[in-house]
This record gives C-alpha cells, structure tokens and sequence, in this order.
C-alpha cells in the first residue's frame, strides 16, 4: 500500500530520486513520439523540487525534444542501483529505504536556466570537473525544462518492503 497522494509520499520520492542518481548516475525518462514509438532517455541531471516538480537540463535530447513536442506526457523512473544498498537489503531481506519509484507528469517548454540551477549542476560535477570527459560532456549547460508530476506508483517488491513508503512518508 503506497501513500494516499503525491504531496505525502514527496520527501519519501526526493530521496530515492537522488540515491538513484547517485548510484547510476541518471534517471530513466519515457516518451512517446508522434508513430507511437515509445523511448526511454537517461537523464542525469534531474532536480527535484520541494512541491512536487523538478527540473532537467536538456542538452543532448535530441529525440526526447521531438517527443516532447508531439506530447508532453512523461514517466521518470528512478532506482537505487547501489550494490552496497542491495546487497543489505538481500542480506537482510527486507529494503530499509523504497528501491525506486515511477513518476508521471508532464515536461513544459524548453527555457533559459536560472542562476541558481546552474550553480546545482556545478555543484553535482564538482568533484570530477577536472577531468576531460566531465568538461566534455558537463559543461555548457544552459537550458532546462521544468517536469510537473501528477502521479506515482513505487517500485515494488511487496515481499520485502510490506508498509515501507507508509513509514517513509
């Protein structure tokens, strides 16, 4: 059983969104093009917000962007890859913390980055700047475009984590 609204279960949804960045590094962002076409999108430079919304620089979406303009609608879906957290949770077999979590919502246009969000990502890549590929690919961000969620379903495996995002919420 899952929280009764969005608003609830939102600290909850912040935290797995940023544990599954940092273990893999991105979320998985789903569209769907005007043939129908479904694709899924890394995106590693999710921040999510304190109301529910969250925000993502668009650098290198080319098809997501084409999508975008056909539908707006989203699914973001992040997960605790982290082999320690695992590796825990097999061990003791139950999660502490929710593994993962679906998010639906819609994506709005694509807009200059404001002051603040470019100091996030510095502060996201600050650690590996130095390196060639971080200034390669991590750099020149300059546009973002704001996701508004409306609903969310967790990643469940009810065995091991019965009551988990009541206690969590």
């Amino acid at each position: 059983m899952q929280p009764s609204s969005l608003a609830d279960a939102w600290p909850t949804i912040r935290d797995v969104i940023e544990r599954g960045q940092r273990s893999s590094l991105y979320c998985a962002l789903a569209s769907v093009g005007a043939d129908g076409m479904p694709t899924v999108t890394p995106i590693g430079t999710v921040f999510p917000r304190a109301d529910q919304t969250a925000f993502f620089f668009d650098r290198y979406t080319s098809t997501l962007a084409a999508n975008l303009a056909h539908s707006d609608r989203v699914c973001l879906m992040a997960v605790d890859s982290g082999k320690g957290f695992w590796f825990r949770s097999l061990l003791a077999g139950r999660f502490r913390q929710p593994p993962g979590v679906r998010l639906y919502g819609t994506v709005g246009p694509l807009r200059p980055a404001t002051q603040a969000e470019l100091q996030q990502i510095e502060a996201r890549v600050k650690g590996s700047r130095w390196l060639k590929g971080t200034r390669m690919l991590w750099s020149s961000f300059t546009h973002v475009r704001d996701i508004r969620f409306t609903a969310f379903r967790p990643v469940a495996y009810p065995v091991m984590m019965d009551g988990l995002w009541e206690k969590q919420a």
